[in-house]
């Protein structure tokens, strides 16, 4: 079996077991990305130097698959230190209904970006250079539906820096591994003064390490209501 044949398979049965299924014309598009991330992987500095194609496929593209089932047709997704692409470009890959903005300060993994949204004919991607703090970059009146960052900052940290995106209705999605509990008792403070309530914690095991994800949902509120952040502890 050929290296893009044997990754296409690792995606679709992966992706099946997290009950994110790709139809045949994702798995096609994410088995290019793979191709160009290697490529670029050997000049620039976007995944560990020596990892597998399985490692790949579970850490990076699995990883950011996840988030897929919760994403409605036609969702505005900011992705906040997206590095190479993860998770908001890998979504916006297997779902060309998504809207996506992507937002990374380190120009070579911003031209990185660029490349694949050309290569894979991307429509509906903005992509900025530049951090999220940057209010010239991002303006507070951006409307997001869905907002989420994969390894920016603990849960007190994200919400944070996303609180000017804040609209009634919309997500925060917090991707984290098997110590999401520690972070959401840290934040508990931080969440009393916020209009956020804890909507749900999706617990997902990998496919091939077993490695726990979880990703904790936010909802935002059109007053100031008290978390039940507690529920989840």
């Amino acid at each position: 079996m050929q290296d893009s044949d044997a990754f296409k398979a690792m995606l679709e049965q992966g992706a099946a077991a997290l009950g994110a299924g790709l139809a045949p014309e994702a798995v096609l598009a994410l088995a290019a990305y793979h191709t160009e991330l290697k490529r670029w992987s050997s000049k620039v500095n976007l995944i560990a130097k020596h990892a597998t194609d399985r490692q790949i496929a579970e850490n990076h593209f699995l990883d950011s698959l996840t988030l897929l089932p919760l994403l409605p047709a036609g969702a505005r997704l900011l992705d906040i230190g997206t590095g190479a692409g993860f998770p908001g470009l890998v979504c916006k890959a297997a779902r060309e209904d998504l809207l996506v903005t992507l937002v990374e300060p380190r120009l070579k993994r911003v031209s990185f970006l660029r490349h694949i949204v050309r290569t894979l004919g991307l429509q509906g991607v903005e992509i900025l250079a530049g951090r999220i703090e940057d209010q010239q970059l991002l303006f507070p009146a951006s409307e997001f539906t869905h907002i989420t960052s994969r390894a920016v900052a603990d849960i007190a940290g994200f919400l944070a820096m996303t609180s000017r995106f804040m609209r009634p209705g919309s997500k925060l999605v917090c991707m984290k591994g098997p110590k999401w509990q520690e972070e959401l008792r840290a934040a508990g403070a931080l969440l009393g003064t916020l209009p956020v309530v804890l909507e749900d914690v999706v617990e997902q095991t990998l496919p091939y390490s077993g490695a726990l994800r979880a990703l904790l949902v936010f909802a935002v509120s059109g007053e100031a209501v008290l978390a039940k952040s507690a529920d989840f502890c």
